[in-house]
């Protein structure tokens, strides 16, 4: 499917085997690991920084050092001929470095590289109006700036670019305006804002994600901020000088109390941000140029999930969902802006983030704009609808402290509020004494939920053997087969695997006729001794939807070989259940599909759609880009190719939308 910014035409030629596109000319380039470094680039050069595309050549020939070189990236003044007296900056491209088996890479700082930049200065030295410089490996980013004194020629590290054509002023807040962040770029400073902590600071995995998360809340508080009052910003120079990065904790620390003040259900007071002046100072210049109010929901969290799913991964079967079911889940249930959304078992919020990158899309498209496009007013309009809705409907239970504080951490990013997130035993609730169980009993009884969504922790090896627990079970007793159905007797079983309990606990927190969607290991809807299982659930629920999910949906993302099914229930009112009861049943159609391609192999590579005859579809795109000319945004299109994804899951959704208009929910 193609994102919401884009046109697409029919598919159209063929792309040879080992190539790809190049986004600055539209031409195919080989595939290797540096040009899929240099592609990143390009498109945060055209999308994060306004530079034209017809204003940037890759492989730009010259001179120098005596010899004829190439430049990976040159950008040009404006308007003017690709001619080296018009090389405005330029950019040096080397294949991203091996990640080493502790999961971290130590970034160097500019001196430690220098031996790197050898070509890039003499560049910069040799075209005098080459005044910007980046050299780049994909994990890190050094720019350079040259100043030319009577005697000497320097290329200061800076800590970023400015956008367009601008320059930046030494005494400005930060190099440029902030800006919206290209996904895969906002991925990657993730990234490397957790490598600096865990690699340069020696800081355990989960320590260094919470500071991480500490500097990831101040940023968020401060952007909400009049723009004289805001402190989350990064001088030009700052970053690579003792008292300029004294400077930029003097402005943090007063800005982590405020936030653990605001957010003091959150914080218990005493956290501290404990990383050295060098390490502060460069997460805060790595986040302060994004604006994360404006950055699109999805890539915020995507970028967020990359970097908790090597954390925080638990070991009482809890794994997190792959995104594309997550998306489909939300699409399929279709939550409304009036409707109380719960996941039962919310881990790090993939559903709920989901849910507010839907209902986003749902306010835009109601004003027939784009993310990205809005004015001043519709942006805050819809900013603040959107806090809104996860402020009075998005809520959320675990039973991991830990996962809980993650989740909160992604729902304020995503949605400019924490929403009501729970740290308790979704399975012992209403009964229970962790600190989420009366704030759950007075928000989200049981009966109350219009849509549940979920991936529940499941398997044999962590079974609930809690009496307490299983006292309130239908499910947990033993059942005895009584003509064409089952009866439930008394007898309470002594062990019961988490997801069957699960299904009962997620239809009963539905109102009647709400909607669920469940996460469920494939056997629950096959194995004969499940089939009381199956019946419990015809006789409560309608089933909307069955789909089968192949393995490689979690083996990459979630790393266990596993297979599951996605299965969607609506919760009967107690009426019908009783008139069915007397044999009053009405048959209704019942919508399956089984996913065989989820866009990755088993192995992680992604797939694209292919011909017959093997070569990869391609298909055009329009894409606007806001360029910055003279301090003026002007929008232009450009126009490319792209590969498509090989993935069913959004072809079901739109086959599952398909058999809904022409099949209405039962029950309606």
């Amino acid at each position: 499917m193609s994102s919401p910014d884009q046109e697409t035409q029919a598919p159209e030629s063929p792309l040879e085997e080992g190539k790809l596109f190049d986004y600055i000319t539209g031409k195919s380039v080989k595939d290797t690991d540096k040009e899929k470094v240099r592609q990143r680039i390009a498109r945060a050069l055209i999308h994060e920084y306004g530079i034209a595309a017809e204003d940037i050549e890759p492989d730009f020939k010259l001179k120098v050092l005596g010899k004829n070189r190439k430049i990976d990236i040159a950008i040009f003044k404006p308007g003017l001929p690709h001619t080296e007296e018009n090389l405005y900056r330029a950019v040096v491209v080397e294949k991203e470095p091996k990640i080493g088996t502790k999961g971290a890479y130590r970034m160097r700082d500019p001196e430690e590289a220098r031996k790197e930049f050898e070509l890039l200065e003499a560049v910069m030295a040799e075209v005098e109006s080459c005044d910007y410089g980046l050299w780049t490996n994909g994990l890190e980013f050094f720019f350079f700036k040259k100043e030319i004194t009577r005697f000497d020629t320097k290329f200061k590290p800076i800590g970023d670019w400015p956008l367009g054509d601008d320059t930046f002023s030494v005494e400005g807040h930060s190099m440029g305006r902030l800006r919206r962040a290209e996904p895969d770029m906002l991925r990657i400073a993730f990234r490397r804002c957790h490598n600096y902590i865990h690699g340069n600071e020696g800081m355990p995995k989960d320590a260094a994600f919470w500071q991480f998360l500490y500097l990831i809340f101040c940023k968020m508080y401060d952007e909400q901020q009049p723009n004289e009052a805001r402190q989350f910003w990064v001088g030009a120079f700052e970053p690579f000088d003792p008292a300029g990065r004294e400077r930029i904790r003097k402005r943090i620390k007063p800005l982590f109390e405020a936030v653990k003040k605001k957010y003091d259900s959150l914080f218990k007071g005493n956290e501290e941000i404990t990383l050295s002046d060098r390490a502060l100072a460069f997460i805060v210049s790595e986040l302060a140029r994004y604006d994360f109010g404006r950055t699109d929901v999805d890539a915020k969290g995507t970028a967020y999930q990359e970097i908790v799913g090597t954390n925080l991964r638990g070991d009482r079967g809890q794994y997190f969902t792959p995104r594309g079911a997550i998306r489909l889940v939300v699409q399929m249930l279709a939550p409304q802006e009036h409707e109380r959304v719960l996941d039962s078992s919310c881990g790090t919020g993939g559903f709920l983030v989901e849910t507010l990158n839907y209902m986003n899309k749902v306010f835009h498209d109601e004003r027939h704009i784009k993310s990205g496009e809005e004015d001043t007013e519709e942006f805050v309009s819809i900013r603040d609808r959107l806090a809104s809705y996860a402020a009075n409907n998005l809520f959320g239970a675990d039973f991991d402290p830990f996962l809980v504080r993650a989740a909160q951490m992604n729902v304020m990013m995503a949605g400019n509020s924490l929403g009501h997130l729970y740290h308790m035993n979704s399975l012992e609730f209403p009964r229970g004494d962790l600190p989420g169980v009366q704030p759950a009993n007075d928000n989200i009884p049981l009966g109350s939920i219009d849509v549940l969504m979920t991936n529940p922790p499941f398997g044999s090896d962590i079974p609930v053997t809690e009496r307490t627990i299983l006292e309130q079970y239908e499910l947990a007793r033993r059942w005895e087969r009584q003509g064409d159905g089952f009866v439930m007797t008394n007898a309470i079983k002594p062990a019961v695997s988490p997801e069957v309990l699960f299904i009962e606990r997620c239809v009963k927190w539905l109102k009647p006729g709400g909607r669920t969607g469940i996460v469920l290991p494939d056997g629950i809807l096959g194995n004969p001794g499940d089939e009381y299982i199956r019946y419990w659930i015809l006789r409560h629920c309608w089933v909307l939807a069955s789909i089968d999910l192949p393995v490689e949906s979690f083996i990459v993302e979630a790393n266990v070989n596993i297979l599951t099914s996605l299965l969607f229930l609506k919760r009967k009112p107690d009426e019908v259940i009783q008139a069915e009861d007397l044999g009053q049943k009405q048959d209704y159609p019942v919508f399956m599909a089984v996913a065989e391609k989820v866009g990755f192999d088993r192995r992680g590579n992604t797939l694209y759609k292919r011909h017959p005859d093997g070569e990869e579809i391609l298909r055009d795109v329009s894409v606007e880009e806001k360029v910055r000319i003279g301090g003026r945004l002007e929008t232009r299109t450009l126009h490319r190719k792209e590969r498509i994804l090989d993935d069913d899951l959004p072809e079901i959704a739109q086959a599952y939308a398909a058999f809904r208009a022409q099949h209405p929910e039962p029950g309606k």
